[in-house]
């Protein structure tokens, strides 16, 4: 089957994601969609996929081809049955010139699964090398985890199968990683297993991702749906009893622009792209809500030794009971939180009625009220202030360069 067609900037205007429907005969157990445009002129167009009974995948301009099985999919899709009846590929038009854009596709139909290599069957794993865990305060019984809030696989514009990625978070000493692929959960059978192996939690994620915006649900079994208004997708994430977080929101062309019925209370305020940490705009974003926003940071890792992020940094480390999913979330929704440069790098933790600065001499401590005070640690490498303020505080040098914060 070969669809033709032309799309016009009025076309996006109007409405950016198209579903372009086709019919799929009984006996069908694998699909295969091919996209071919005009790039030449800068078009981009997303590729996703419905079938009768909902969501089946989506990679946005990742890719240019997926398929669907019965057993396996390209990374992104959802294998399963393949239900007979109308079905619709999804094209967003993430970029449409004046000029228009002409596109095909070509759907092909078997009746023979393909069976391919899947990580989440992978058992032979060599042993992982893991750094030392840092000596910190412990509050009440809980303990202090060190992790990363937002990465990517092949499951959406990453580089790295899931088990590759785990066994990255474990090297580089991570106690807990989301998984947060673009606006879909393709990666979520593979998580248990290579948590399993690799000793480092991994936690469901998915980064819902639109041209007004992106924002990361923890824990969600479901799929989000990225088509409705973004207040929509907080109250389908509370009703899962998932988190919510506005992500980078005011990192370039993918700065938050959407409009939000109910004020969020948590937002990935440490970015990559606050690579200049003395300009003051994101925590200037943070302090002009009028409800405390609960602090995270997320490196939006894509793959290895590409720029601009690396895994685990930013690190976001949650006071918690235990290294597991639900004690981890429940330590971030209660804004136990605190996020530094890099894993082994100056701390600043709210400890109680105190908080603690670690590994921070000389370093300028800023309380929320913007007042300030020169950190001399004793030998511990400690030193431990009232915090009798509400709000974040922050660790920075002399030349005003945030180095820690916590909530």
């Amino acid at each position: 089957m070969r669809l033709d067609g032309v799309w016009w900037l009025e076309d996006r205007l109007r409405q950016q994601l198209r579903p372009v429907p086709f019919e799929v005969p009984p006996g069908v157990s694998e699909i295969e969609v091919r996209l071919e445009y005009d790039q030449s002129a800068g078009a981009v167009l997303d590729l996703g996929c419905a079938g009768p009974e909902g969501f089946r995948g989506w990679s946005g301009g990742a890719r240019e081809s997926f398929r669907i099985g019965v057993g396996s999919s390209t990374p992104g899709y959802l294998a399963g049955e393949i239900l007979p009846g109308v079905w619709h590929v999804w094209l967003g038009l993430h970029r449409v010139p004046p000029e228009g854009v002409r596109y095909s596709l070509e759907i092909t139909f078997s009746d023979k699964a393909v069976k391919v290599s899947r990580d989440l069957d992978y058992h032979h794993v060599r042993a992982l090398e893991r750094p030392p865990a840092r000596e910190l305060p412990a509050v009440g019984g809980r303990r202090w985890f060190a992790g990363d809030l937002h990465a990517h696989t092949e499951h959406s514009d990453g580089k790295l199968t899931v088990r590759e990625l785990a066994g990255l978070a474990a090297e580089v000493g991570l106690d807990f990683l989301a998984v947060t692929d673009h606006n879909t959960i393709s990666h979520y059978p593979f998580l248990e297993k290579q948590s399993e192996v690799s000793g480092v939690t991994l936690i469901p994620g998915q980064e819902v991702t639109t041209d007004l915006g992106h924002a990361n649900v923890w824990g969600s079994k479901e799929w989000i749906d990225f088509r409705r208004p973004a207040s929509q997708w907080m109250k389908q994430a509370e009703k899962a009893g998932a988190l919510f977080s506005v992500n980078h929101p005011l990192a370039g062309d993918c700065a938050w622009r959407h409009q939000l019925t109910t004020q969020p209370s948590i937002a990935e305020i440490w970015h990559w792209s606050w690579f200049d940490r003395t300009w003051g705009w994101p925590l200037a974003w943070m302090k002009r809500h009028p409800a405390a926003i609960i602090p995270v940071g997320g490196s939006d890792f894509h793959e290895p030794d590409g720029l601009p992020a690396s895994l685990g940094e930013p690190v976001t480390w949650v006071l918690a009971d235990e290294c597991e999913t639900p004690a981890i979330l429940s330590g971030i929704a209660a804004g136990r939180t605190a996020v530094s440069a890099t894993r082994t790098g100056p701390l600043v933790l709210r400890c109680g009625d105190e908080v603690t600065t670690v590994d921070a001499d000389g370093l300028v401590l800023v309380r929320p009220d913007e007042t300030r005070v020169v950190v001399r640690a004793d030998r511990s490498g400690r030193q431990s202030f009232p915090a009798s303020q509400t709000g974040v505080y922050r660790l920075e040098t002399w030349r005003n360069e945030v180095v820690a914060l916590c909530a």
